[in-house]
């Protein structure tokens, strides 16, 4: 899997064709978008909705958007965060990771997250956090799989939603 940052227009656009991929990334994920309510609609995501989206997140001076390829096909997104708005919160955070639904459980996501956990790790970071909205029990398990534990229940800085926060140390080289 190839792991890049998403790269922008000079006028700060998507640019057309990655923002169709994009948007089917995010169709695909309905029942995600059905749970978190993001959009307005989760039967009817439109790209400009996913623009908008996106931007809000880049609005932030410590996120990244980055895009993960395998055969040169737009699998997954990951979407980072350096440094929390918390300052008694030490760790970078993982703030969405999506994987197209027509290709879960062929170990995308594993890659997808092990490559986000080594771009931590290879700047000096030793844990990495994360938040599991209630009710997301297959992403609970995927995370606690990957050695993240649950360190706290509180609601989400957005929308307040109730989530679980997890952590994982960053011990160490990272698994291919």
């Amino acid at each position: 899997m190839l792991l890049t940052p998403l790269d922008l227009t000079p006028d700060h656009d998507i640019p057309a064709p990655l923002l169709t991929e994009l948007t089917a990334l995010y169709v695909a994920n309905h029942e995600f978008f059905a749970l978190s309510g993001d959009f307005p609609d989760p039967d009817d995501i439109r790209p400009e909705q996913v623009a908008e989206a996106l931007a809000e997140e880049l609005a932030h001076p410590d996120a990244e958007v980055l895009l993960g390829r395998s055969e040169g096909r737009l699998v997954g997104i990951a979407i980072t965060l350096a440094h929390h708005p918390d300052p008694a919160d030490p760790d970078p955070w993982i703030g969405l990771l999506m994987i197209d639904a027509g290709v879960h459980r062929q170990g995308l996501g594993q890659r997808l997250a092990r490559l986000v956990e080594d771009r931590f790790r290879t700047e000096g970071r030793t844990a990495v956090r994360l938040a599991v909205l209630d009710g997301n029990d297959r992403a609970l398990a995927f995370w606690t799989a990957l050695g993240y534990e649950v360190v706290d229940h509180r609601t989400d800085r957005q929308q307040g939603r109730p989530c679980a926060v997890l952590r994982k140390p960053l011990d160490g080289p990272g698994r291919p």
